[in-house]
């Protein structure tokens, strides 16, 4: 579904991602940790489309991103750490507005907006403009969004931040079950209990390098992964 081979990307004469190869399979939750810096949202908005690279090539779904970046963008959708949505609009107005640029048909917007927002209890509150949400509210709205064209590959950048308990649930919910309908999810967090629990493999990067990947019970081993990143984080 995704693969990175050997991206490298420079801000002047440092390198926020050196090198840096990783494959996503279909069905597979793939999490994406390191400190602050390490070159985590570099990677994220690469994969997106946002950022252009000095270096390797990435594919979604076989189609090289830097080439076909539309072809590919109709397949994925990304969630960044802070979702920059329109609050002169009200939800359902962002959300058709979404829709219209995925060119879904009404019915099956109508059908899916349904489904999400009653999953997040946000029906009553899409009425509202998005200037009235709280932080949590707006990342609710972000993640109905990236998800009503049901995209193959969704990445996200620290998902689960301002999310309630309930929320988050079914934010996980949602993410097996796009991968259990042949999707992937590739996403970074900075909370390690989850992403054990969640992911079926992990990536740990450092200073832009890629110092550990793989199923999440080889990488992490009879340790947990917080004890196996600290460690990492030392050497």
């Amino acid at each position: 579904m995704l693969r990175i081979e050997h991206l490298t990307k420079n801000y002047g004469d440092k390198k926020a991602v050196d090198d840096l190869s990783l494959q996503i399979r279909p069905g597979e939750i793939y999490g994406f940790i390191g400190h602050n810096g390490a070159g985590k949202t570099t990677t994220l908005k690469s994969v997106a489309g946002i950022l252009k690279f000095d270096e390797g090539e990435i594919y979604i779904g076989g189609i090289s991103i830097r080439e076909k970046p539309l072809e590919c963008k109709k397949i994925i959708a990304y969630i960044p750490d802070n979702p920059d949505l329109y609050d002169f609009m009200t939800g359902i107005k962002y959300l058709n507005f979404i829709a219209d640029i995925f060119g879904i048909p009404s019915e099956e917007r109508q059908s899916r907006i349904r489904e999400y927002a009653d999953k997040f209890e946000l029906t009553e509150d899409l009425a509202q403009p998005i200037s009235a949400y709280s932080h949590g509210m707006k990342q609710k709205l972000a993640i109905i969004s990236a998800w009503i064209h049901e995209p193959k590959l969704v990445i996200m950048d620290e998902p689960f931040v301002g999310l309630d308990p309930k929320a988050s649930h079914t934010l996980k919910e949602m993410m097996r079950g796009l991968c259990d309908k042949g999707g992937a999810i590739f996403f970074s967090t900075h909370v390690l209990e989850v992403a054990e629990k969640l992911c079926d493999k992990i990536a740990i990067i450092k200073h832009g390098r890629l110092i550990r990947s793989g199923p999440m019970e080889e990488v992490k081993g009879d340790d947990s992964l917080e004890e196996v990143f600290l460690e990492l984080e030392g050497e």
